[in-house]
């Protein structure tokens, strides 16, 4: 068995069918245990996304903590993903991305209130929280080995792949796909490979830009994200819905083909079952990686709200799912259906999104993949921040509140995110994917474990909410 054969075997396992059903059907076990709290509050929780708490204890307002985490969560998965997910498992993939959101809501609402609940907040505001935490201090000292485990899967993905490589390698060829797309400038050859100005121009800039935002730590991150995930939510979504709108009467067999799709109704003879469980798997898998739901990493965000009310925090984490999943991961994969743009060979991935764009609207199909290029270069730059905050306080658990060694690695994450469009080792993206998956595993434990703890802190905030002891 070769190196790479191993390394897949392992990112199968880290994105198999167990690890789905872990995170599934505990957001599932959650939800029930909560009695669906994420439909039955999701009113209240919308509305506290808007309103922060006034004199709460922390770094960044609730809304803040939110976009950071939003930061990291819409990306490229938006655009790529629920593309490459419908592709292999066809338009059902969506309905099943949709109801692991719903069960996923469950899930983020729980993160955000044990992050609350169990972070370390210093003197001098410094605020610091997560499944690392709640692992630690909920499920007592002898489990710390999974909150140790949990911090390094959790910075391993910030540096080598998921917050840096695989981002700014959409970004650089995004760039490229406009400005360059024959490849005719080349500005430097590396073995093999060579690279066009494009791709070298855009590593320097992003590199840059990064740079600027990050060495600002959590304030200015949240600051500028608190700008940008709006603003680039808001332009997609706008997109999107003007292409259902001149589209329009191709939804009723789009939504028809997505509800066939997820339960194989589409399929000869005894495919029927086979071709649910890809549509399934591959929908549950995308939303996941998506949403991240269960992973353990908008948590880390949410400790660093300014808020005294762990239920009010976990209010408004769940909404990030809702934001990511129900609404722009849907929107995506309708535009896409509405447009006929799936199933068109040689088209896989964003180009297939791209397509969507490009025919969906009265405009050219150059103007639609530029609209679309801009808006993937938003999302994967959101989302290389979001890492680098969330990766700086895994290393800050390991090691503690060591600014040189802190700084030290910020510098190295900046590093990475330079020579990310110039790496072309798909055993170094297949890592990251694997410690991805793996921050799950640890994450889900501490939340079925501290079940009670959430059901029993929601029990009392609504409680004290009813009495009007708490505002709204």
């Amino acid at each position: 068995m070769s190196f790479m054969d191993f390394l897949t075997m392992l990112d199968d396992f880290a994105w198999g069918v167990p690890m789905l059903c872990l995170i599934v059907g505990g957001g599932l076990l959650l939800t029930i245990r909560l009695r669906g709290l994420q439909f039955r509050k999701l009113g209240l929780a919308l509305k506290y996304m808007w309103k922060n708490e006034e004199s709460g204890h922390g770094e960044v307002s609730s809304f803040a903590a939110l976009c950071t985490a939003l930061s990291a969560t819409v990306g490229t998965g938006n655009i790529v993903g629920v593309a490459t997910a419908m592709s292999v498992g066809g338009p059902g993939a969506l309905f099943w991305m949709l109801i692991a959101a719903c069960v996923g809501m469950a899930t983020k609402y729980s993160e955000g209130l044990l992050a609350i609940k169990y972070r370390e907040v210093d003197e001098d505001g410094h605020a610091l929280g997560g499944p690392f935490y709640y692992i630690e201090k909920g499920m007592g000292k002898k489990w710390k080995f999974l909150a140790v485990l949990f911090a390094i899967f959790g910075m391993l993905v910030g540096i080598m792949g998921i917050g840096t490589i695989t981002q700014v390698n959409g970004i650089a060829n995004a760039v490229q796909n406009v400005v360059d797309p024959d490849q005719t400038h080349i500005a430097l050859t590396i073995g093999e490979n060579s690279y066009t100005w494009a791709v070298v121009v855009t590593a320097v800039v992003v590199a840059v830009l990064v740079a600027l935002v990050v060495i600002g730590g959590i304030k200015r991150i949240s600051k500028v994200a608190e700008v940008i995930v709006p603003f680039m939510i808001v332009i997609y979504f706008v997109c999107a819905l003007g292409i259902l709108v001149f589209n329009a009467s191709a939804i009723p067999a789009a939504i028809v083909s997505v509800v066939r799709g997820a339960f194989g109704l589409d399929a000869v003879g005894g495919g029927i079952l086979g071709a649910m469980f890809v549509a399934m798997q591959k929908g549950v898998a995308r939303g996941v990686f998506s949403n991240e739901a269960g992973l353990g990493s908008a948590p880390i965000a949410a400790a660093a709200a300014q808020t005294n009310e762990c239920v009010r925090q976990g209010l408004v984490t769940m909404t990030g799912t809702f934001i990511d999943t129900i609404v722009v991961c849907t929107m995506t994969g309708l535009s896409i259906l509405v447009t006929g743009s799936l199933g068109i060979e040689g088209l896989e991935g964003a180009s297939i999104t791209a397509r969507a764009f490009g025919v969906g609207l009265p405009w050219s199909e150059q103007v639609g993949s530029v609209v679309l290029a801009v808006c993937l270069a938003f999302f994967a730059f959101t989302t290389i921040l979001g890492w680098d905050y969330y990766s700086e306080r895994c290393l800050e658990y390991l090691v503690g509140y060591k600014k040189g060694i802190l700084t030290a690695y910020r510098w190295g994450y900046i590093l990475a995110v330079f020579i990310g469009p110039f790496l072309t080792l798909a055993a170094v993206w297949t890592i990251a994917d694997i410690v991805n998956g793996l921050m799950a595993i640890p994450n889900m434990i501490a939340l079925i474990t501290l079940s009670g703890v959430v059901v029993k802190e929601t029990k009392s905030y609504f409680e004290r909410l009813g009495k009007g002891e708490v505002k709204e």
